[in-house]
């Protein structure tokens, strides 16, 4: 899990102060000011949101920032801001607020054990392909911010240009080398990737944290560069945390920009931005947790996960507390099932995780040089492992077929999660409706389905 220590931060702050948003003209000093408070929020919840596992359910599993929502998050707070030309950090709190309104709907609904009822009453093909929607989506990610995938004004999108790269080799003292580093990003990204398979197939531990810190030590080799050691970013990341992270969910412009922002589009947006990241970190702990929980054979009698309220009431105490602290969504991690294949069974086991990633505190200058290319093997393995879940949809019922494919492949298509979710359940009901299969389970998706049709009619999104 530890990768998400890098990844996150750079995933909501658009790579910094010297990503691809900074490059756009956004605010450089704004954005990694972002990046700092997100990297210490990033750690201190997963020290929380794993300790929870530990002391309160008493469960093998750990907590940290959810992939995919934290993209999300950046999509709608802060590159929104920037498009809207909303000031960054405003568009930043703005995030904290809506976020920690759907972690208190989360609280509620699993105190009162609505929220294992909603998730039992989704209809199955959506359960599935909604994790491997957001696996696709986080890959995509991965490609883009690797160089691998560019746009393109004919198709969209396009696999890198090398030929071009090189074909400006002596154009205004253009060299050879710079075309290197116009493309060593990607090839670095692809051989991070590799790595992380091939270490993965042959089971060794920590694959994934491998793969990143080989491809960063081998991006500085290849590219002839020298990383820059900050010691001072330490006291920066907290300085940066203290002013603007923890303290944005108490200014009342906060919450002024949540529901008034021309980055969201009004009350009616921001109530759909809530439900979205409900609903998204829902099913993505849902499906953690059944996949963990069949991996450890602690299932009860009627196949599901053991103590499965209290496993989401410290999912939504996890958000609620992230959003407090400056940060995405919480969610039980996928990840936690290797120490659940490698024996784990109790809570002590997500004490000694939240431990470790305590040390991470500390990690600051390390974390700072680490460049995107390295972080995007990270980004597209996830998806990989996330895609697996759409094996099991009945692709020979169109019922399952169709909404499954759409939720899957909307998501990337729109650059948006919750899009997904709405059009496959608006596919689902569709569908069920006419073929006359209608019946009291289908309720929840008829309501989803209904709040994104409003939504779609009135925000653009």
């Amino acid at each position: 899990m530890a990768y998400i220590v890098f990844v996150n931060p750079a995933q909501v702050a658009a790579d910094g102060a010297g990503g691809w948003l900074a490059q756009m003209g956004a605010d450089s000093l704004a954005l990694g000011r972002i990046w700092n408070s997100v990297f210490i929020a990033s750690v201190l919840v997963a020290c929380v949101g794993t300790l929870l596992y530990a002391f309160y359910a008493k469960l093998p599993y750990a907590q940290a920032c959810g992939m995919g929502l934290n993209s999300f998050f950046c999509t709608c707070f802060i590159s929104g801001a920037y498009f809207a030309g909303v000031d960054l950090i405003g568009g930043y709190h703005s995030g904290m607020v809506l976020v920690f309104l759907s972690g208190l709907v989360f609280m509620i609904l699993s105190i009162t054990g609505a929220r294992a009822y909603i998730a039992k009453a989704m209809p199955d093909c959506l359960k599935k392909s909604i994790p491997a929607g957001i696996g696709l989506f986080i890959a995509f990610i991965g490609l883009k911010n690797a160089g691998l995938v560019v746009g393109s004004q004919y198709t969209f999108v396009q696999f890198i240009d090398i030929n071009g790269a090189f074909s400006q080799i002596g154009e205004n003292g253009f060299t050879a080398m710079d075309a290197w580093r116009q493309i060593a990003p990607a090839v670095i990204a692809f051989a991070g990737l590799a790595v992380i398979a091939i270490l993965t197939n042959l089971k060794v531990k920590g694959a994934v944290l491998i793969g990143v810190l080989s491809s960063a030590i081998l991006y500085y080799v290849v590219t002839w560069q020298v990383p820059q050691f900050d010691l001072s970013a330490v006291g920066q990341a907290f300085k940066d945390f203290g002013e603007i992270g923890v303290v944005g969910l108490f200014d009342p412009e906060s919450w002024r920009l949540a529901f008034t922002g021309s980055h969201i589009g009004g009350v009616f947006s921001a109530i759909v931005l809530i439900i979205s990241f409900c609903i998204v970190d829902m099913f993505d702990t849902v499906g953690t947790l059944y996949g963990a929980a069949t991996e450890a054979g602690m299932l009860d009698e009627n196949g599901d996960p053991i103590d499965m309220e209290k496993a989401m009431t410290c999912d939504s105490v996890a958000t609620v507390t992230g959003a407090a602290l400056g940060t995405s969504t919480c969610t039980t991690f996928v990840e936690c099932a290797s120490g659940v294949a490698a024996g784990a069974r109790t809570g002590f086991a997500s004490l000694i995780t939240s431990a470790c990633f305590f040390v991470c505190l500390f990690l600051t200058p390390l974390a700072n040089i680490v460049p995107s290319c390295a972080t995007a093997p990270a980004l597209i393995f996830v998806g990989v492992l996330m895609l697996k879940k759409f094996s099991n949809v009945d692709m020979k019922d169109m019922r399952s077929a169709v909404p499954a494919f759409l939720t899957l492949i909307m998501m990337p298509l729109t650059y948006s999660i919750s899009n997904g979710i709405g059009i496959g359940c608006i596919a689902y009901l569709l569908i069920t409706l006419l073929t006359g299969k209608f019946s009291k389970k289908d309720i929840v998706a008829t309501i989803i389905a209904l709040i994104f049709l409003a939504k779609f009619a009135v925000v653009t999104m």
